[in-house]
Protein backbone atom coordinates (compact mmCIF):
# COMPACT_ATOMS: atom_id res chain seq x y z
CA UNK A 1 0.00 0.00 0.00
CA UNK A 2 2.59 2.39 0.53
CA UNK A 3 3.68 2.42 -3.00
CA UNK A 4 0.24 3.49 -4.05
CA UNK A 5 0.72 6.63 -6.73
CA UNK A 6 -2.59 8.76 -6.84
CA UNK A 7 -3.35 11.20 -9.08
CA UNK A 8 -4.40 14.53 -7.19
CA UNK A 9 -6.15 16.36 -9.72
CA UNK A 10 -5.88 20.44 -9.11
CA UNK A 11 -8.23 22.72 -10.70
CA UNK A 12 -8.93 26.24 -10.72
CA UNK A 13 -11.83 28.23 -12.70
CA UNK A 14 -14.45 26.43 -14.55
CA UNK A 15 -15.61 29.27 -17.19
CA UNK A 16 -16.57 29.30 -20.63
CA UNK A 17 -15.09 32.66 -20.52
CA UNK A 18 -13.11 33.71 -17.46
CA UNK A 19 -11.21 36.63 -17.95
CA UNK A 20 -7.62 37.21 -18.34
CA UNK A 21 -6.20 36.37 -14.98
CA UNK A 22 -7.59 33.29 -14.31
CA UNK A 23 -7.57 32.02 -18.68
CA UNK A 24 -4.57 29.35 -18.25
CA UNK A 25 -5.22 27.46 -15.38
CA UNK A 26 -8.98 27.79 -15.95
CA UNK A 27 -10.83 24.68 -17.71
CA UNK A 28 -14.31 24.80 -19.80
CA UNK A 29 -17.43 23.64 -18.69
CA UNK A 30 -17.26 20.87 -21.23
CA UNK A 31 -14.07 19.75 -21.21
CA UNK A 32 -14.63 19.45 -17.02
CA UNK A 33 -17.24 17.23 -17.85
CA UNK A 34 -15.68 15.04 -20.48
CA UNK A 35 -12.56 14.74 -17.76
CA UNK A 36 -14.89 12.98 -15.14
CA UNK A 37 -16.91 11.07 -17.74
CA UNK A 38 -13.01 9.96 -18.39
CA UNK A 39 -12.45 9.07 -14.38
CA UNK A 40 -16.09 7.21 -14.39
CA UNK A 41 -15.39 5.13 -17.38
CA UNK A 42 -12.04 4.32 -16.22
CA UNK A 43 -13.31 2.87 -12.79
CA UNK A 44 -11.15 5.50 -10.98
CA UNK A 45 -12.57 6.09 -7.41
CA UNK A 46 -12.82 9.81 -6.01
CA UNK A 47 -12.00 10.45 -2.28
CA UNK A 48 -11.32 13.57 -0.54
CA UNK A 49 -8.02 14.61 0.90
CA UNK A 50 -9.10 14.42 4.29
CA UNK A 51 -10.10 10.45 2.87
CA UNK A 52 -6.69 9.95 1.51
CA UNK A 53 -4.81 11.21 4.43
CA UNK A 54 -6.60 9.56 6.97
CA UNK A 55 -5.99 6.05 5.07
CA UNK A 56 -2.24 6.46 4.64
CA UNK A 57 -1.95 7.86 8.28
CA UNK A 58 -3.62 4.49 9.77
CA UNK A 59 -2.83 1.68 7.36
CA UNK A 60 -5.95 1.33 6.44
CA UNK A 61 -6.23 0.36 2.64
CA UNK A 62 -7.37 2.78 -0.40
CA UNK A 63 -10.50 1.89 -2.60
CA UNK A 64 -9.55 0.52 -5.40
CA UNK A 65 -7.92 2.83 -8.03
CA UNK A 66 -8.22 6.06 -6.00
CA UNK A 67 -7.67 9.75 -7.63
CA UNK A 68 -8.37 13.06 -5.84
CA UNK A 69 -10.56 16.11 -7.52
CA UNK A 70 -9.39 19.43 -6.33
CA UNK A 71 -10.27 23.33 -6.44
CA UNK A 72 -8.35 26.11 -5.61
CA UNK A 73 -9.03 29.72 -4.15
CA UNK A 74 -12.89 29.41 -4.58
CA UNK A 75 -14.22 29.96 -7.66
CA UNK A 76 -18.10 30.29 -8.47
CA UNK A 77 -17.94 28.10 -11.30
CA UNK A 78 -16.96 25.25 -9.28
CA UNK A 79 -20.98 25.57 -8.08
CA UNK A 80 -22.12 26.46 -11.18
CA UNK A 81 -20.67 24.19 -13.56
CA UNK A 82 -18.68 21.49 -11.58
CA UNK A 83 -21.45 20.68 -8.96
CA UNK A 84 -23.57 19.12 -12.03
CA UNK A 85 -20.67 17.16 -13.27
CA UNK A 86 -19.41 15.76 -10.03
CA UNK A 87 -23.11 14.50 -8.84
CA UNK A 88 -23.43 13.05 -11.87
CA UNK A 89 -20.88 10.45 -11.13
CA UNK A 90 -21.46 10.65 -7.57
CA UNK A 91 -18.33 11.95 -6.72
CA UNK A 92 -16.88 13.83 -3.98
CA UNK A 93 -14.21 16.54 -4.07
CA UNK A 94 -12.18 18.80 -2.48
CA UNK A 95 -12.54 22.54 -2.16
CA UNK A 96 -10.17 24.99 -1.22
CA UNK A 97 -11.00 28.36 -0.23
CA UNK A 98 -9.24 31.31 0.33
CA UNK A 99 -11.97 32.91 2.44
CA UNK A 100 -10.74 36.86 2.20
CA UNK A 101 -11.77 36.46 -1.69
CA UNK A 102 -15.03 35.20 -1.14
CA UNK A 103 -18.40 37.02 -1.89
CA UNK A 104 -19.95 37.97 1.73
CA UNK A 105 -18.74 39.54 5.10
CA UNK A 106 -14.63 38.85 5.07
CA UNK A 107 -13.89 40.09 1.81
CA UNK A 108 -10.77 41.76 0.52
CA UNK A 109 -11.79 42.14 -3.00
CA UNK A 110 -8.68 40.66 -4.18
CA UNK A 111 -10.33 37.89 -5.63
CA UNK A 112 -9.48 37.28 -9.32
CA UNK A 113 -12.66 36.80 -10.83
CA UNK A 114 -16.39 35.96 -9.82
CA UNK A 115 -16.00 33.86 -6.79
CA UNK A 116 -18.63 32.21 -4.66
CA UNK A 117 -20.56 33.30 -1.65
CA UNK A 118 -20.86 31.25 1.89
CA UNK A 119 -24.27 29.80 0.62
CA UNK A 120 -22.71 28.43 -2.55
CA UNK A 121 -19.59 27.20 -0.12
CA UNK A 122 -22.58 25.48 2.46
CA UNK A 123 -24.51 24.03 -0.65
CA UNK A 124 -21.00 22.41 -1.99
CA UNK A 125 -20.15 21.34 1.56
CA UNK A 126 -23.50 19.43 1.81
CA UNK A 127 -22.99 17.61 -1.52
CA UNK A 128 -19.97 16.02 -0.14
CA UNK A 129 -17.46 18.42 -1.15
CA UNK A 130 -14.90 18.50 2.26
CA UNK A 131 -14.13 22.26 2.20
CA UNK A 132 -10.30 23.23 3.03
CA UNK A 133 -8.32 26.12 3.88
CA UNK A 134 -6.59 28.15 1.31
CA UNK A 135 -5.36 31.14 3.38
CA UNK A 136 -7.29 34.28 3.69
CA UNK A 137 -5.95 36.96 1.55
CA UNK A 138 -3.80 34.52 -0.94
CA UNK A 139 -0.45 35.68 -0.52
CA UNK A 140 3.34 33.68 -1.21
CA UNK A 141 3.57 32.24 2.60
CA UNK A 142 7.24 31.49 2.53
CA UNK A 143 7.66 35.21 1.72
CA UNK A 144 5.53 36.19 4.51
CA UNK A 145 6.66 37.50 8.79
CA UNK A 146 5.84 34.83 11.34
CA UNK A 147 2.71 37.12 12.67
CA UNK A 148 1.29 37.34 8.83
CA UNK A 149 1.59 33.74 8.58
CA UNK A 150 -0.30 32.58 11.57
CA UNK A 151 -3.18 35.19 10.89
CA UNK A 152 -3.37 34.17 7.46
CA UNK A 153 -3.43 30.51 8.59
CA UNK A 154 -5.81 31.19 12.05
CA UNK A 155 -7.78 33.81 10.77
CA UNK A 156 -8.91 31.23 7.06
CA UNK A 157 -9.65 28.11 9.85
CA UNK A 158 -11.58 30.13 11.67
CA UNK A 159 -13.63 32.04 9.10
CA UNK A 160 -14.18 28.25 7.69
CA UNK A 161 -15.21 26.67 11.09
CA UNK A 162 -17.85 29.68 11.70
CA UNK A 163 -19.43 29.68 8.39
CA UNK A 164 -19.75 26.01 8.13
CA UNK A 165 -20.48 24.34 12.17
CA UNK A 166 -17.07 22.46 11.09
CA UNK A 167 -13.11 22.74 11.15
CA UNK A 168 -11.30 22.34 8.03
CA UNK A 169 -8.99 19.59 8.37
CA UNK A 170 -6.90 19.88 4.70
CA UNK A 171 -4.54 23.03 3.32
CA UNK A 172 -3.59 23.86 0.50
CA UNK A 173 -0.25 26.02 -0.51
CA UNK A 174 -1.33 29.01 -2.02
CA UNK A 175 0.69 29.04 -5.56
CA UNK A 176 2.18 25.42 -4.33
CA UNK A 177 4.50 26.55 -2.10
CA UNK A 178 6.01 26.28 1.06
CA UNK A 179 8.95 25.92 3.37
CA UNK A 180 10.11 24.10 6.74
CA UNK A 181 8.69 27.30 8.76
CA UNK A 182 5.07 26.91 6.86
CA UNK A 183 4.39 23.29 7.06
CA UNK A 184 5.31 23.59 10.55
CA UNK A 185 2.98 26.85 11.07
CA UNK A 186 0.34 24.69 9.59
CA UNK A 187 0.68 21.65 11.34
CA UNK A 188 0.81 23.94 14.72
CA UNK A 189 -2.75 25.22 13.46
CA UNK A 190 -4.23 22.02 13.53
CA UNK A 191 -4.24 21.31 10.12
CA UNK A 192 -3.54 17.44 9.72
CA UNK A 193 -2.76 17.28 5.88
CA UNK A 194 -1.71 19.87 3.14
CA UNK A 195 -1.36 19.92 -0.82
CA UNK A 196 1.42 21.29 -2.81
CA UNK A 197 1.77 21.17 -6.38
CA UNK A 198 4.94 19.62 -8.02
CA UNK A 199 2.92 17.99 -10.56
CA UNK A 200 3.84 14.73 -9.88
CA UNK A 201 1.20 11.73 -8.34
CA UNK A 202 1.09 11.95 -4.71
CA UNK A 203 2.62 8.88 -1.95
CA UNK A 204 2.58 7.91 0.85
CA UNK A 205 6.30 8.42 1.58
CA UNK A 206 5.97 12.39 0.80
CA UNK A 207 4.55 12.85 4.05
CA UNK A 208 0.77 14.48 4.69
CA UNK A 209 2.43 18.04 4.82
CA UNK A 210 3.70 17.65 1.14
CA UNK A 211 1.47 15.89 -0.95
CA UNK A 212 1.94 16.68 -4.32
CA UNK A 213 -0.58 17.40 -7.01
CA UNK A 214 -1.23 17.18 -11.11
CA UNK A 215 -2.01 20.71 -12.33
CA UNK A 216 -5.35 20.52 -15.03
CA UNK A 217 -5.45 23.58 -17.39
CA UNK A 218 -7.35 25.48 -19.96
CA UNK A 219 -4.62 23.79 -22.11
CA UNK A 220 -4.18 20.09 -21.03
CA UNK A 221 -6.22 17.94 -23.84
CA UNK A 222 -7.74 15.27 -23.35
CA UNK A 223 -5.12 12.53 -24.54
CA UNK A 224 -2.99 14.10 -21.55
CA UNK A 225 -5.64 13.72 -18.86
CA UNK A 226 -6.17 10.70 -19.76
CA UNK A 227 -2.27 9.54 -19.53
CA UNK A 228 -1.84 11.86 -16.18
CA UNK A 229 -4.85 9.89 -14.54
CA UNK A 230 -3.67 6.55 -15.58
CA UNK A 231 0.15 7.19 -14.37
CA UNK A 232 1.81 7.72 -17.25
CA UNK A 233 4.18 10.23 -18.65
CA UNK A 234 4.15 12.48 -16.07
CA UNK A 235 7.63 13.24 -16.23
CA UNK A 236 7.48 14.50 -20.01
CA UNK A 237 4.06 15.98 -19.60
CA UNK A 238 4.98 18.39 -16.76
CA UNK A 239 8.46 18.67 -17.54
CA UNK A 240 8.20 22.28 -18.50
CA UNK A 241 6.38 23.39 -15.26
CA UNK A 242 9.15 21.39 -13.59
CA UNK A 243 11.95 23.66 -15.09
CA UNK A 244 10.40 27.16 -13.69
CA UNK A 245 9.28 25.81 -10.60
CA UNK A 246 13.10 25.08 -10.12
CA UNK A 247 14.30 28.20 -11.52
CA UNK A 248 11.95 30.43 -9.48
CA UNK A 249 12.73 27.98 -5.81
CA UNK A 250 16.10 29.59 -6.00
CA UNK A 251 14.45 33.00 -6.80
CA UNK A 252 12.29 32.54 -4.04
CA UNK A 253 15.55 31.26 -1.67
CA UNK A 254 17.35 34.14 -2.69
CA UNK A 255 14.34 37.03 -1.85
CA UNK A 256 13.82 35.16 1.45
CA UNK A 257 17.89 35.62 2.65
CA UNK A 258 17.27 39.18 1.47
CA UNK A 259 14.45 40.05 3.27
CA UNK A 260 16.13 38.06 6.23
CA UNK A 261 19.93 40.25 5.96
CA UNK A 262 17.48 43.48 5.86
CA UNK A 263 15.58 42.76 8.76
CA UNK A 264 18.46 41.91 11.23
CA UNK A 265 20.14 45.15 9.83
CA UNK A 266 17.29 47.20 10.41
Amino acid sequence: MSDVRVPILMYHAVATDPNEATRALSVTPEAFAEQMAVLADRGLTPVTTAELAACWRSGRALPERPVLITFDDGYEGVHRHALPALAKHGFPATLFVSTGWLRGPYDTGGGLDTMLDWDQVRELAAEGVEIGGHSHSHPQLDQVSDATLRFELIHCKEIVSDQLGTVPASFAYPYGYSSRRVRQAVRETGYAQALAVGNGLARRAQGPYVLRRVTVRRSTGIEDFERVVEGRAIARTFAGDRALTKGYAVVRRVRQARRLVSRSAG
